[in-house]
């Protein structure tokens, strides 16, 4: 019922956002006298406050629209390279008319990034994916709002998270015969196993994967996230956390759980600085200041646009990664789409390079609980294998923002083009049949 009742108390505000953002347009005019007066700009800022803190947030764009590649602007053109029910591909194509830039960028590396499925949406990596297109073919996992799926469609489960990441490896490489993977936050678990599974079965690897910010190993340095999923019982989440998608959702009846139960956890591990960011909000509209008040904005349309996800894939997630530590314990069977239970063995890894990136201050995966990935794919010559931390990072800065366009961004294209332009080829003994993937 929870579900049902937060969309009633949604639709009833609606009304009211909408009144206060006529409001606020109508204080700030300046064509009308009273706008001049302090007392209307304070009015103004009160109602323009009322309407972001009401209104509903939807899925941002990536928006997207032009990079600098060689000191010229190209044209980025975004497509959907493969929709699969729970995810599409996005792929970001670049435009120029210019034939030795042109060529310049067919010879750049291929990188899927990986997008975290953990509430919000993928576009919180457009800064990511906006430094990576200065130098890469770039692709990303854009997951789709679980209440938007229809249940004919199927369930969701964490197996399932492998294998999309396995397909769209596949996918990358017949376009260009080989790839890099990112991977941020959240997916650093399933893409390690989709690629051990992946070398396991001999098949072609990618060159790199870089993992940041991830739950690799979460015993190590337990943050408030992950004392949370382990001092709880599975039992607790099911009966705490999931609803059924109400009626008026085409996903109507999915047990998930929902976007905005995961914003209230979110806002509630800083509630100081949000309530200080939304009042400095009111001050700059106040004084005028439009630039810091545009850039609140940014940063809340991003905040506050979550997403459903699938139960069964956040439980098993809870389980396999919080509670049991199945992948460090070499545990883990992932069920392919054959149906058949494969073991995860990192060990099986061999020529994939890998990066690890953590930050000095990231709050939700600790220090050292990423750089376990070296420890599980020990095969994997040293030289192949580095980790970095970033001083004066939190979560955030390692993947957005100037600490990741000025330290991190520099060190992950350096340590792709490295090993691209070595042009040693993934181990490729055996190829299997890439039957997750759609008929192109």
């Amino acid at each position: 019922m929870l579900y049902q009742i937060y969309e009633a108390q949604r639709s009833l505000m609606e009304p009211f956002a909408d009144f206060a953002q006529a409001a606020a347009k109508l204080y700030s005019n300046p064509l009308l006298p009273m706008a001049q007066n302090p007392m209307a700009q304070r009015v103004s800022a009160g109602y323009e406050l009322m309407y972001r803190l009401c209104k509903d947030y939807e899925k941002p764009e990536f928006g997207i629209k032009a990079v600098n590649v060689e000191g010229a602007d190209v044209v980025v053109h975004e497509t959907v390279a493969l929709d699969l029910p729970f995810c599409e591909l996005r792929r970001f194509k670049r435009f120029t008319d210019n034939p030795a830039r042109l060529e310049a960028m067919k010879k750049q590396p291929a990188v899927l990034v990986v997008a975290p499925l953990s509430g919000h949406y993928a576009t919180l990596l457009r800064d990511t994916v906006q430094a990576l297109l200065r130098d890469h073919k770039v692709y990303i996992t854009d997951w789709k709002n679980a209440r938007t799926v229809p249940l004919e469609d199927g369930e969701f489960h964490l197996d399932d998270y492998v294998n999309y990441v396995q397909a769209f490896i596949r996918h990358v490489q017949s376009q260009y015969g080989n790839c890099h993977v990112i991977s941020v936050c959240q997916p650093t678990v399933p893409v390690l196993a989709g690629i051990s599974l992946m070398a396991s079965r001999g098949e072609t690897t990618p060159l790199t994967m870089t993992m940041m910010g991830g739950p690799i190993d979460a015993r190590k340095s337990p943050t408030a996230v992950n004392n949370l999923a382990m001092n709880k019982s599975y039992e607790w989440f099911e009966n705490n956390v999931i609803y059924r998608v109400p009626p008026n959702f085409p996903g109507a009846g999915r047990r998930v759980y929902p976007g905005f139960l995961q914003h209230t956890g979110f806002v509630a591990m800083n509630p100081d600085r949000h309530l200080s960011s939304h009042y400095d909000y009111f001050k700059h509209l106040i004084v005028g200041d439009e630039a810091s008040a545009e850039a609140h904005r940014k940063f809340y349309d991003e905040y506050n646009a979550v997403l459903d996800m699938d139960a069964d894939y956040y439980l098993e997630t809870i389980r396999t990664v919080f509670q049991e530590f199945r992948l460090v314990h070499g545990t883990w069977d992932v069920r392919n789409p054959e149906g058949q239970l494969e073991r995860v063995r990192p060990q099986d890894i061999t020529t994939t390079a890998h990066l690890t990136v953590e930050g000095e201050l990231d709050d939700i995966s600790g220090s050292g609980q990423t750089e376990a990935a070296h420890a599980l794919c020990h095969n994997v010559p040293k030289n192949r294998q580095k980790h970095l931390e970033i001083q004066g990072a939190g979560h955030y800065g390692i993947f957005s923002g100037r600490r990741w366009r000025d330290g991190v961004y520099p060190e992950v294209r350096d340590f792709i083009r490295k090993h691209h332009d070595a042009g040693k080829p993934a181990r490729a003994s055996r190829k299997v049949a890439a039957t997750a993937t759609p008929a192109e």
